[in-house]
């Protein structure tokens, strides 16, 4: 259930309106935020395109997307889409400039009764966000009659070049705390758990340092490949798609500090802090992959270079594993392991916290280094939720100690999660940034990156259906620590 309280009326812009993302993504979840009866009459949706279509022909886009998501209400698609959803070309090469944007904005808000609230939504690729953002700011857009959002998606750049150059076309049109920058991943429960479950709970909080820690890992699995992503992909790779953003999110929330407040920009101070503390990557620290053919399972699978649409002599990474250090007082020694691919054997994003050992091993065993450490896994995908691992004697003699699991699951608490678009659309409606990436967080970020991108460790090959090439193994075994097969 996504809290809808403190919206207030505005047209919501989407740019890229017939793109792939607002038809998968953006679509459902406004569907699921906007079409609630106590938001109905607040929210217009005006699509803006190249194509040439009316209102109707967009709305009949609309009705396809939300039927192809499984929204089963028909009588309510129809009606939000036939009263709320409106489409304007701008297609400045055919003679429809964005002053044309401009004008429908203004009719709208007459017709609809609106005060000027205004949200603009970059769906686009990433070579057309800064042109848009100058020709909103030339038409008069980028200020409006009450308050203006510009949202925009990542990737924010594809190094820290593009990326400060981005930000500084931004920021000589738009304010920053007119800018909302979307990482999907921040809207996951379980990812804005974490800072209720560190900072609400002392138990772990005051364990969340090198004095009770040993290791840290990040994992970004996925068992799919390329599919219809190839373009986009082989240009990218899995540093650039999901190390700079997901994973470095993922990693700043796990070890920032407690902020004084619980502010938006309070936290994300916290979060930059974080990211200047991380020493230069060693490229010694770094394994990336590339996923080759397999016949194992059911049937046989292709590897990278052999799918659809990519170069058959491709050198861009589908598996990146890296060991990150933290300079700082509370994670000093304590390595953060990093791994994101595709064609792994599932599909899996968790964070694992694993304790120290006891300092003395007093109870009897074969072997005293086999007694595990306690760990701590949360899932952000699937099966959402916590699980605790810690040791206890079994029943009988002689002692034997197993180690047993507690777990927590938000499906079994609360029911169906809400998908983090709408969570982070509702708090883009509201204007809260707590969620969303701050400028100097994306350059911090690019900067940690930009010496491999430049200078990329050699490629290993590891079967489609692994968990990766050896060398990530053997990485993390150099780090003290084996990855977690769950």
């Amino acid at each position: 259930m996504v809290e809808r309280a403190g919206i207030d009326p505005h047209v919501f812009v989407v740019l890229g309106a017939t793109g792939d993302l607002t038809q998968r993504k953006l679509l459902p979840a406004l569907f699921h935020v906007a079409a609630d009866e106590a938001l109905r009459e607040k929210v217009v949706l005006l699509g803006v395109a190249r194509s040439d279509q009316s209102d109707e022909s967009f709305r009949t886009l609309v009705h396809a997307s939300l039927t192809t998501a499984g929204i089963a209400d028909d009588d309510l698609r129809r009606s939000w889409a036939d009263e709320r959803v409106h489409y304007q070309r701008v297609d400045a090469e055919h003679g429809v400039p964005f002053a044309a944007l401009a004008d429908r904005l203004a009719t709208l808000e007459a017709d609809h009764g609106l005060s000027g609230g205004r949200i603009f939504y970059l769906a686009l690729p990433l070579d057309a966000v800064g042109p848009a953002i100058e020709s909103l700011g030339a038409a008069g857009l980028a200020h409006g009659p009450a308050w203006t959002r510009l949202v925009i998606e990542k990737p924010f750049g594809r190094d820290l070049a593009s990326a400060v150059a981005l930000n500084r076309t931004i920021h000589e049109r738009f304010d920053e705390s007119q800018v909302f920058r979307i990482d999907h991943y921040l809207g996951k429960e379980t990812v804005q758990n974490l800072l209720v479950f560190r900072f609400a709970n002392t138990l772990f909080e005051s364990a969340w340092n090198r004095d009770r820690v040993a290791s840290v890992e990040i994992t970004v699995a996925e068992a799919l490949g390329v599919e219809e992503r190839a373009a986009y992909y082989d240009e990218s790779g899995a540093i650039r798609d999901m190390v700079q953003n997901h994973l470095t999110q993922l990693l700043a929330l796990t070890a920032m500090d407690v902020p004084g407040v619980l502010t938006a920009d309070a936290v994300r101070n916290e979060k930059v802090k974080v990211l200047q503390t991380i020493r230069p990557v060693d490229p010694t620290d770094v394994v990336v992959g590339q996923y080759g053919p397999s016949n194992d399972g059911a049937e046989p699978c292709k590897g990278y270079r052999q799918e659809d649409g990519i170069d058959p002599a491709s050198t861009t990474e589908t598996f990146a594993a890296l060991c990150l250090h933290l300079e700082n007082w509370r994670w000093q020694g304590v390595p953060f392991l990093l791994r994101t691919g595709k064609r792994l054997p599932r599909k899996s994003t968790r964070i694992v916290v694993r304790f120290r050992r006891p300092p003395v091993a007093f109870f009897p065993a074969p072997d005293p280094e086999a007694m595990r450490p306690n760990t701590l896994t949360i899932t952000v995908q699937p099966d959402e939720g916590f699980a605790l691992d810690f040791e206890l004697k079994a029943p009988g003699h002689p002692l034997t100690i197993r180690t047993h699991r507690m777990h927590f699951q938000y499906s079994e608490a609360f029911g169906p999660l809400a998908d983090g678009y709408q969570t982070l659309l509702a708090d883009l409606m509201r204007g809260d940034p707590t969620l969303f990436v701050r400028a100097d967080e994306v350059e911090a970020s690019w900067a940690l990156y930009d010496p491999l991108l430049a200078r990329r460790p050699a490629l290993a090959e590891y079967p489609a259906g692994s968990e990766g090439p050896s060398e990530a193994a053997a990485l993390a075994r150099r780090c003290g620590v084996e990855w977690s097969t769950g």
